[in-house]
């Protein structure tokens, strides 16, 4: 199979050209404005290597717009009040439009990437972002929203599906996103450690790099399966597993810090996941058994949220204690603050259960549909409280009933692609890293019944990526060459 024709990341003799002589002429602005002594001329290097990269080379802003989304701060949470991210953001939005003009003047995006499975789930999803964004209560609220979704599939899926047909390149995406993140544990530990690691410091630590620790645990949640079927891999140089290692030392080490109930239970979902993989457990027996945890449930729930409801166990330092606040559903201002707003949105659902309220709107509209007896200490009637706290609920009460429905697709198809992909691939070492993206993807499929971050860059960028990695293994491996695609990554 042969990778993807583009001319995206490639560079003719002619380009080449163009590119010292652009670069001659840049120097001597430069230069000229240096002498003149303008102010200007100190910021115009970066702003046209910037330019000179995006005509020339698009596979570096790419991976630019990977390494600085863990290092970027929201402006919303600062003095400015401006909700967009800097400098990641502006630069996928640059990279959204080129790639469009690119593939529309090369006549359309290609045949295998269109065809996939996956990539018709993620137009179903699109569509519907868009349908109730015409019928949205809030049109420019929904219509921000829904333009930052379009942007990040457009880059994370479609745009890197081309950059993914070279193996190698997917492991350098992978990479550039976990060094500046270790960066952001490193930073947030030291920050933790002045304060003495108290659990209300947990909370902030990581600030402005993430808002809380909730969304920097579920990013941290993403790369430890990934590191594990690293580490396990026999095929990987010592180098690569000991940088491996250590990473895997830091980040486990950083979530466990974070003091995030969340996180740790969807770690543990997507590690019991991987031993299903690692000890070839049988569908069915998997089926069955969640099957049963349903059933069980829907029987016993009442006892089930009596028993919940006795426990007192709140959020502490005790890491004993915090296990056990995850059923506290009494006196935990943080369970009861997700039941409350889980129940806001359902309410919602009843009022507009086919296009919601629109994208984005949950966290203007929640306010008026909540109950006294159901409210907490940390409470709000206005936005700034935050968001559904579910990648379910939330969109079920923004976009109706196929909200929630295209994202459980979209989940639904990647896993048995992925399966799939697994039963016909021989290569051991491209085994263990679908294994690894998958998991990591299900760690955050489990998050997200928890809470929702799919509408920030920092969940979004390993989110899309992992998905698109995982199809352009699919597309471009060849179980009948006598190539590996470690091999063919030199092409």
């Amino acid at each position: 199979m042969q990778p993807l024709k583009s001319s995206f990341y490639q560079l003719d003799k002619n380009q080449v050209r163009w590119f010292y002589a652009i670069t001659v002429l840049i120097c001597a602005v430069i230069g000229y404005g240096l002498i003149k002594g303008y102010l200007f001329s100190v910021g115009l290097p970066f702003a046209l290597i910037l330019l000179l990269m995006t005509i020339f080379r698009l596979d570096l802003v790419v991976y630019l717009a990977v390494f600085v989304t863990p290092f970027s701060i929201n402006l919303a949470k600062t003095s400015i009040g401006i909700g967009v991210s800097l400098p990641s953001e502006p630069i996928m939005f640059g990279l959204f439009l080129v790639f469009w003009l690119k593939i529309l003047s090369e006549g359309g995006l290609d045949k295998r990437i269109t065809n996939h499975p996956v990539t018709w789930m993620i137009f179903f999803h699109l569509f519907w972002y868009s349908i109730t964004t015409a019928t949205s209560s809030m049109p420019m609220v929904s219509f921000k929203s829904t333009l930052a979704r379009f942007c990040y599939i457009s880059v994370f899926y479609f745009m890197v599906l081309y950059l993914f047909s070279y193996y190698k390149n997917i492991k350098k995406f992978l990479w550039l996103y976990m060094i500046p993140l270790g960066i952001v544990c490193l930073i947030t530990m030291a920050n933790q450690a002045a304060a003495g690691f108290t659990e209300k410091n947990a909370h902030i630590a990581m600030v402005p790099f993430y808002n809380d620790h909730t969304a920097y645990a579920a990013v941290i949640a993403f790369f430890i399966p990934l590191l594990i079927a690293l580490i396990v891999n026999p095929e990987e140089t010592k180098k690569a597993r000991t940088n491996a290692i250590l990473m895997f030392v830091l980040l486990v080490t950083a979530i466990v810090l974070s003091y995030t109930r969340a996180a740790w239970v969807a770690l543990a979902g997507g590690l019991a996941c991987y031993l299903v993989y690692v000890f070839r457990i049988k569908d069915w027996m998997v089926y069955t058994g969640i099957a049963l945890v349903v059933i069980t449930y829907a029987l016993f729930h009442v006892q089930i949220t009596m028993y919940l409801e006795r426990n007192d166990k709140t959020s502490s330092t005790d890491f004993s204690a915090h296990v056990q606040s995850i059923g506290n559903i009494s006196t935990d201002d943080s369970n009861i603050e997700r039941l409350n707003r889980w129940s806001c949105a359902l309410r919602m659902f009843k009022d507009k259960p086919i296009f919601g309220y629109g994208p984005g709107t949950y966290m203007f509209q929640y306010g008026r549909y909540q109950k006294y007896s159901e409210r907490s200490g940390i409470s709000t009637n206005f936005a700034e409280g935050g968001g559904s706290h579910s990648e379910y609920l939330g969109p079920l009460a923004e976009q109706g009933i196929f909200g929630p429905i295209t994202f459980i697709l979209i989940a639904a198809v990647v896993i048995q692609r992925s399966a799939k992909f697994l039963r016909r691939c021989n290569d051991k070492s491209t085994r263990g890293l679908v294994k690894g993206l998958l998991m990591g993807l299900v760690t955050y499929w489990i998050h997200g019944g928890l809470n929702y971050f799919l509408d920030t860059e920092k969940a979004a960028v390993p989110f899309w990526g992992f998905i698109a990695a995982l199809v352009a293994l699919e597309i471009y491996y060849d179980d009948h060459t006598a190539q590996k695609l470690s091999e063919r990554s030199a092409a």
